[in-house]
């Protein structure tokens, strides 16, 4: 499958930020034995490399034209919208569909069978009877008929808080209490939103000469940005149609706030270990970006206060995160009592008799405070330098093939995993846990699940992501082979190895391409591997329903289509709740 490969201009000097100029951003790069254990992972937030944040500054730069070219809607809302997409001489549209949904039907679940919301992106712009044959099928999500010009198909159910709550009171002519926006800050969230060939929709191969979908993604963040515009419109069509005379419309800085929610389950897990090449892009990319910021020798005032505001924002945005899970309500809770003294510590290097380097600030962090609050800081020193981090592509096309090397041998084959598996090696024999879980794929739906082998059938069907569990098993055969004989006569007389073989031999080079920990440990929580991929998509307010599933929201705060312009700021890291002073009144 092809995914993303980081794209990286490599000027150290632009607009009067400097660098030093023997600075070798690889030396100065965190090691993946800090970057990819799991409770970092489960820590990370959204940066300026997200694919939201890099989508939408596209959008802006290149002059996008995103537009509702056929809306028909009844009273209550439930009928046909297109929207026409154009970029760079290509065209493509989104129909989604609305219908009446039961409550009783209205789940998050992957068995659910109805929803409030559907929708597909596809190529061109539909004629009469393209529409016929996506409004008979797209409702149906998979259990309808796809073809290979839909890139994208999505589904989303209304917010049970906010929705109707929103449509009552644009239509008697008041705006939302903000309140009501902190703990669901969407009016709609999505509970599937598919791409790369799922149920017969386009291969991403389609896309590879796409200028506008060819990053990794893209198209299906571009469905989830249209679907929050959609949202907006939604509520205000329905309070237009309720009472003509007195219905406004949203007030500006709650269009901007409000995002789009997603559930989301096990069902992304795994994609970062059967990927790792991608994974290695995405961390790469990400280091890359915060070795550059290290580096810069002088931070002027303007950029201080900057840092101040960015990190007063994130303790609100912290705040306004609202959660039942006991350990994500606890990591919380620390960094919300961290923050302060992150900020204190800022304010001490500051006013020091050195000039105040950003990898001092960092050093400290990471002698003092959790790793939920080295990230958030992480989080803003990547958003002070944009000059430095936007020419950091992490969503380019890259090879994911695994290749076998027959003509290695066993001694070079020996030394690469001692090399680059050190720390699956090194784990004491104690501490070893390879039989908790498996990994499987269920039956009905064909999404992961996960198993405790002890209790649950299913083990003879495990999916392998027992990376560690292989490379250990493979060592020891290896110390038992000859060191002169050839990968290919050992993977034929054993071939059990032959793929663990593949993906070593193929990441060596790519450092940030394995999870660096047991994912069938007793302790492993597949909630840290979701966030650690949803932060690279670049959501937002982590809630973990169980350890299995979370709800998040996508482009909350982003711009909205009117603010697409190429003037666009760029600022909607760790979005906040407006204040609510806003009080529109325009007619709807």
């Amino acid at each position: 499958m092809i995914g993303m490969e980081v794209d990286i201009d490599m000027d150290t000097e632009s607009n009067g930020v400097s660098q030093p100029a023997d600075f070798d951003e690889r030396s100065a790069m965190r090691s993946p034995d800090v970057t990819n254990r799991l409770e970092r992972l489960g820590a990370m937030h959204g940066t300026r490399l997200s694919f939201v944040r890099a989508l939408v500054r596209r959008m802006a730069r290149d002059n996008w034209r995103i537009r509702v070219t056929h809306m028909d809607l009844d009273d209550n809302g439930y009928g046909t919208c297109v929207y026409t997409i154009e970029a760079y001489g290509e065209r493509y549209s989104q129909v989604i569909f609305s219908q009446h949904l039961d409550d009783a039907e209205r789940t998050d679940r992957v068995i659910a069978e109805k929803w409030d919301i559907t929708s597909a992106l596809v190529c061109g712009v539909p004629e009469a009877a393209d529409l016929a044959q996506l409004r008979a099928n797209v409702p149906l999500q998979e259990a309808g008929r796809l073809r290979a010009h839909d890139l994208v198909l999505c589904r989303a159910n209304k917010s049970v808080r906010n929705f109707d709550y929103v449509v009552n009171c644009l239509a008697e002519g008041r705006q939302p209490d903000p309140a009501a926006f902190e703990r669901v800050g969407y009016l709609i969230r999505t509970t599937a939103v598919y791409g790369n060939g799922k149920f017969g929709i386009a291969d991403y191969t389609r896309l590879v000469d796409s200028q506008a979908f060819r990053a990794g993604f893209s198209a299906q963040m571009c469905a989830v940005f249209v679907l929050r515009d959609f949202s907006v419109r939604l509520v205000e069509h329905i309070a237009a149609r309720r009472n003509p005379r007195a219905a406004v419309k949203l007030a500006r800085s709650y269009r901007r706030y409000l995002g789009v929610g997603n559930a989301t389950g096990l069902g992304m897990a795994p994609f970062l270990v059967r990927h790792p090449a991608q994974l290695d892009q995405w961390i790469r990319g990400r280091e890359t970006a915060l070795a550059r910021v290290l580096a810069v020798e002088s931070v002027d005032a303007a950029t201080l206060a900057r840092a101040r505001t960015l990190l007063a924002r994130a303790g609100r945005h912290i705040a306004q995160v609202h959660t039942d899970h006991p350990r994500e309500a606890a990591r919380n809770a620390q960094l919300l009592a961290e923050l302060p003294r992150l900020e204190r510590a800022l304010q001490h290097e500051a006013a020091g008799p050195q000039p105040l380097r950003w990898g001092a600030l960092l050093a400290w962090a990471a002698a003092q405070l959790s790793c939920a609050a080295q990230e958030v800081l992480v989080a803003v020193l990547l958003e002070l330098y944009p000059e430095h981090v936007d020419t950091i592509d992490c969503g380019a096309p890259v090879d994911d093939t695994l290749r076998l090397d027959p003509d290695m041998r066993v001694s070079a084959l020996r030394s690469l995993v001692e090399r680059d598996y050190r720390w699956a090696l090194t784990q004491p024999q104690t501490q070893r846990d390879d039989t908790h879980f498996f990994w499987y794929r269920s039956a009905e739906k064909e999404e992961p699940r996960l198993g405790m082998r002890a209790e649950e059938p299913g083990a003879a069907r495990e999916l392998p992501l027992d990376i560690a569990r292989q490379i250990l098993r493979l060592h020891a055969r290896l110390q038992e082979a000859h060191d002169d004989a050839g990968v290919a006569a050992f993977v034929a007389e054993h071939p059990e190895f032959r793929a663990i073989v593949r993906r070593v031999q193929s990441l060596a080079g790519r450092v940030y391409g394995e999870i660096r920990e047991n994912l069938l440990a007793r302790d492993m929580l597949p909630i840290d591997l979701m966030r650690a991929k949803l932060s690279m998509f670049g959501a937002s307010k982590f809630d973990p329903k169980s350890n299995l599933w979370v709800r998040v929201t996508l482009f909350q705060g982003a711009p909205t289509l009117d603010d697409l312009a190429p003037d666009m700021i760029d600022d909607w890291l760790f979005p906040c709740v407006p204040d609510g002073n806003e009080r529109g009144s325009a007619q709807a």
